[in-house]
């Protein structure tokens, strides 16, 4: 359609040609109208029965709604139209008509259960709030390119299926690939690194990962988006720093460029931060934590944050913050551990003031130190060989992150 008009974008005294969806049909009698959706917005279609073909009212009033529609006329201010104009017919096509009776009402109108929505996804996409959070999924993936190519990192794309997992083989999705025993991939990890010590140097990817996690609460995803960095010749510090960069960068895209989505979707208060989050050590986190008396146990040194600690600590902070310094015992093998306390390590956690948003840390480039590393997490070397043996090439020291972006 050439020539189509998007409703957002129709002006008064012009002819215009909109095509969408039946939003809703009203019929008052001497006069009806449908409103006309699309992606842009609803436009007001006006229908006068006594000034108009028999024709053109009855197609216009003979469709259901969620039906699609090619409609041709003259656009007129009428303030009392949801957008403040209106379109008067000159012709009607119906491009597709819609049953009768939906499985689901994207109106809004009448709620639907969750079932129901997933097993009707593209009807309950036509919701304007649903609709709203893949556009701003989708400026979250525009900012974070655009601060990545600033970083001057290469776009990559690693693969999805796999011989052996990241960690092991906990949380996998098992497959047949011609025969033989495969997995999809749960991190973009270690492909990441070798691809940063190919001579690229700095590399990002936005793509899918794959998680067999059997835990049915927000914060678990079986399929999601991960954002991953990663750079040679960087330590931890630098990249805290781009992981800092991309998230500012996200936060204030999706604030200046998304502002009627926010407003569907109930964020009259969306705060952007200003960068230099503040760096805690582990032992540092656990202290503040127990200091709040949230938790009904204390934390010790060697325990990993749970959601109630990470809520105590984030209202503590009451800001992004990051916390360094994880005992390397509950970090991957890949870690680096510091150079001056082998039990602490290079790992870092960004935190939302609610929850973990970005893992990352420096990681460990030595060949030797990488083998023992697998062995002391029970893990066989001799299976990670395609990634263990690069290392013995002239690895350079390398840090980065990944930062997985719920999918809706």
């Amino acid at each position: 359609m050439q020539d189509r008009t998007y409703a957002a974008d129709v002006d008064a005294g012009e002819s215009a040609t909109v095509a969408g969806w039946v939003h809703e049909i009203r019929d008052l009698g001497g006069i009806a109208f449908l409103i006309l959706r699309d992606k842009s917005g609803k436009l007001q279609i006006k229908l006068e029965k006594d000034e108009m073909e028999d024709e053109l009212v009855d197609t216009g009033l003979g469709v259901h709604r969620e039906s699609v529609l090619e409609v041709t006329g003259d656009v007129k201010e009428e303030p009392r139209a949801p957008t403040g104009f209106e379109l008067v017919p000159e012709s009607i096509e119906v491009v597709a008509e819609a049953d009768a009776e939906l499985p689901l009402d994207p109106s809004g109108k009448v709620d639907a259960e969750l079932p129901t929505r997933l097993d009707n996804r593209t009807l309950d996409l036509r919701k304007p709030e649903v609709k709203a959070i893949f556009e701003i999924r989708a400026e979250v993936m525009r900012a974070a390119r655009e601060t990545f190519r600033e970083l001057n990192a290469t776009e990559i794309n690693t693969p999805k299926i796999v011989a052996t997992g990241t960690e092991g083989g906990t949380e996998l999705f098992p497959i047949t690939y011609f025969g033989e025993e495969a997995f999809m991939n749960q991190s973009p990890q270690l492909f990441k690194q070798l691809m940063a010590g190919s001579g690229l140097e700095t590399v990002f990817e936005i793509g899918p990962i794959f998680r067999a996690e059997e835990h049915n609460t927000p914060r678990h995803l079986n399929e999601a988006t991960s954002i991953d960095f990663e750079s040679a010749f960087a330590d931890h510090h630098e990249a805290m720093d781009a992981a800092e960069a991309i998230v500012v960068a996200v936060y204030e895209a999706v604030a200046e460029n998304c502002e009627e989505q926010l407003d569907l979707l109930g964020y009259d208060d969306f705060d952007v931060p200003e960068g230099d989050f503040p760096r805690l050590s582990y032992e540092e986190a656990i202290e503040r934590i127990n200091a709040t008396g949230e938790l009904d146990e204390q934390l010790v040194f060697g325990d990993d944050l749970s959601t109630e600690a990470e809520r105590a600590l984030g209202e503590d902070v009451g800001t992004f913050y990051f916390i360094t310094g994880w005992p390397s015992e509950i970090k991957p093998f890949y870690i680096k551990d510091q150079d001056d306390d082998e039990t602490l390590s290079t790992g870092f956690d960004m935190m939302h003031p609610r929850m973990e948003l970005v893992s990352g840390g420096q990681r460990e480039h030595r060949h030797e130190r990488l083998v023992e590393g697998f062995e002391q997490q029970g893990l066989d070397p001799e299976q990670f060989e395609y990634y263990t043996k690069m290392f013995k090439y002239g690895m350079p020291p390398h840090a980065g992150w990944g930062w997985v972006a719920s999918d809706s």
